[in-house]
């Protein structure tokens, strides 16, 4: 039996990986937002830049370390939270939207994406970017050339210092296509977008009254 769960501590090139799709998800967003809930938060940098588009972000993770790192460096309009969107009460209709990088794969989406659909007003959109298991040999011709492409990047990136606590990864159990599957029958009409380096978008846009 293969075990497709390991928590490691993650190097700078995982957290530039997820830098690399903060403005794609921004670009997602209305122009400015009255309020936006940040799923698995980080040490909050996505949430700084949440910061400058809505009035006010809530900022959530599970790791108290990851929670503690981000109260020192968000703005006053941030406030975080330690929780699990699986388990915490979520206000609703209260969300212009929901953002997400490298968390969705931590949790379980039967149980989640019914609850952030249930945060967000009618209108608001749910946009964010996790990891997928590759379906060998199907995905192949679609990493091979995308690798290849980040090596030297990959081989900068390894250089570099790791700065403050290291943020706890959890390999990806679902493929894409089983992703797509359960976000579709959790929320009709969503889409999911194969993206590089073993990521996916998701993106679900809640239907008005």
């Amino acid at each position: 039996m293969v075990c497709h769960v390991r928590i490691y501590g993650v190097i700078n090139l995982a957290w530039d990986h997820n830098s690399y799709y903060q403005p794609r998800l921004l670009r997602a967003l209305p122009a400015q937002c009255e309020r936006v809930l940040d799923v698995g938060c980080g040490k909050g940098e996505f949430a700084i830049r949440l910061a400058g588009r809505a009035a006010r972000v809530d900022a959530v993770d599970r790791s108290a370390e990851m929670i503690e790192a981000a109260r020192r460096v968000v703005p006053a309009n941030v406030t975080c939270l330690q929780g699990d969107v699986a388990e915490m009460t979520l206000p609703a209709g209260a969300y212009d939207a929901i953002t997400s990088i490298s968390a969705l794969h931590h949790l379980s989406l039967p149980i989640v994406l019914p609850r952030l659909a249930q945060a967000l007003r009618p209108g608001g959109i749910l946009v964010g970017v996790s990891h997928h298991r590759l379906e060998l040999p199907r995905d192949l011709p679609f990493e091979a050339v995308r690798v290849l492409a980040n090596i030297s990047r990959r081989g900068a990136l390894c250089a570099l210092p790791a700065v403050g606590p290291s943020m706890p990864i959890m390999n990806p159990v679902l493929t894409i296509r089983e992703v797509r599957r359960q976000a579709e029958r959790a929320l009709p009409g969503a889409t999911v977008r194969r993206l590089v380096l073993w990521r996916y978008e998701l993106r679900w846009r809640k239907p008005e009254r």
